[in-house]
């Protein structure tokens, strides 16, 4: 009698229903865009003289999910799966109610259309200006629906204090972040031997989730959270992925003592400057220049805040929501065209089908609006158009004008 060989049931299915081995049902999955070229991005954000990161699609992950619905068909969020699951510290946190979800200030009126409805949500105290000295310990990286980047939930080491701040992309759970807008502490002024050391100093502060006055932070470093005012907490770059360059530190001294050497002029001879200029290049030494993400340059006081790195969650800007009601959910209104109204509730309503009524674009209070209203340059308002007069009668009524 042959003896048969025993079947392996690895590759079969079996119809029953209460086996273990059968596959999990997944409603999500992942995506890379992009993911099998290498990226080309450069940027480390351990390192502190990083440069800024590359504006293309490689290396994005996205999550996709199975459309059962069709909500969710063209549902599209990144990965963060680094985020705290659990609810944030509830003494660091004020309910978000009244007049403001609907978009209107004190005395009730609509400041702010299309704001409406959503979520309940907490709104979570930020410090934005972190005066507090001393190493932090990160404890972890938290959602926050009143912002688009993350925030990180930091703990003192000195009082064991809790608070939030702005995390910057790259930054987890472990992690110690400093402030030193209270000073330089004694033992880095000790390890300086006392002076001012501008390598040293820039080595030991300007690193990624750091909190530095703008005079500290060195030339060619990605900046986020960056102030206008000192004492005052951070106001540019807080949305997600969003970045600033430092550009310039002070009066170019340099530059015009090169100039005056190449021109061979003694000290003696040297032109004395005039009161205008005394005033420009002492502004200039008081502030800082700052690049900002759109190709802005801003002169920003030297002892305003700024934190080292870039704002966290810089896949944002590939979400789709999927549906219009995930936009109610998160306190977004319908927006309705002009067009679409009735002629009370807008200049361009009313009328029989697509027609504004032969009148020039308006907003919905009745001011001119787009054609260049208000942002034309002045030499170009109120200018006869002179058009040229056709040769002949002829070609005016062959259409040539």
């Amino acid at each position: 009698m042959l003896l048969q060989p025993r079947i392996a049931l690895r590759g079969i299915q079996l119809p029953f229903r209460c086996l273990p081995t059968l596959p999990v049902r997944r409603f999500a999955s992942t995506e890379a865009t992009a993911s099998d070229k290498p990226s080309t991005s450069t940027f480390d954000p351990s390192v502190t003289f990083a440069p800024p990161p590359t504006r293309d699609d490689s290396g994005v992950k996205l999550r996709t999910y199975i459309p059962r619905t069709p909500g969710v068909r063209h549902l599209r969020r990144p990965v963060n799966d680094h985020l705290f699951k659990g609810r944030p510290v509830h003494r660091l946190t004020f309910p978000k109610r009244g007049h403001a979800k609907g978009g209107r200030n004190n005395s009730g009126r609509v400041t702010v259309r299309h704001h409406g409805g959503g979520a309940k949500r907490r709104i979570r105290t930020v410090d934005f200006l972190r005066m507090a000295p001393g190493p932090h310990l990160v404890e972890r990286i938290e959602y926050d629906p009143g912002r688009t980047a993350h925030i990180a939930l930091v703990r003192s080491k000195e009082n064991k204090q809790l608070s939030y701040i702005l995390a910057p992309d790259g930054m987890r759970a472990g992690e110690t972040v400093q402030s030193y807008m209270s000073g330089i502490p004694e033992d880095l002024w000790k390890s300086m031997g006392g002076t001012v050391d501008p390598g040293v100093l820039a080595a030991r502060t300007a690193w990624r989730g750091n909190c530095l006055p703008l005079h500290m932070i060195p030339v060619g470093t990605s900046i986020f959270n960056v102030g206008l005012r000192p004492g005052k907490g951070g106001q540019l770059c807080r949305s997600a992925g969003t970045y600033a360059t430092v550009v310039a530190k002070g009066s170019d001294s340099r530059q015009q003592e090169i100039e005056a050497d190449s021109t061979g002029q003694p000290e003696i001879e040297k032109k004395s400057l005039s009161l205008r200029e005394r005033q420009k290049q002492e502004r200039l030494a008081q502030h800082i220049t700052v690049r900002l993400s759109s190709g802005e340059s801003r002169l920003i006081h030297k002892d305003c805040c700024a934190t080292i790195g870039i704002a966290s969650n810089p896949n944002y800007q590939y979400t789709q929501l999927g549906k219009a009601g995930r936009s109610r959910w998160l306190n977004i209104r319908p927006t309705v065209r002009g067009l679409a109204m009735n002629a009370m509730d807008h200049p361009h309503g009313g009328g029989r089908g697509k027609s504004k009524g032969n009148v020039d674009p308006k907003s919905p209070w009745g001011i001119p609006t787009k054609s260049g209203y208000k942002t034309r340059p002045k030499w170009k308002i109120n200018k006869a158009v002179v058009h040229p007069r056709p040769r002949n009668q002829g070609q005016r009524r062959r259409g040539y004008n």
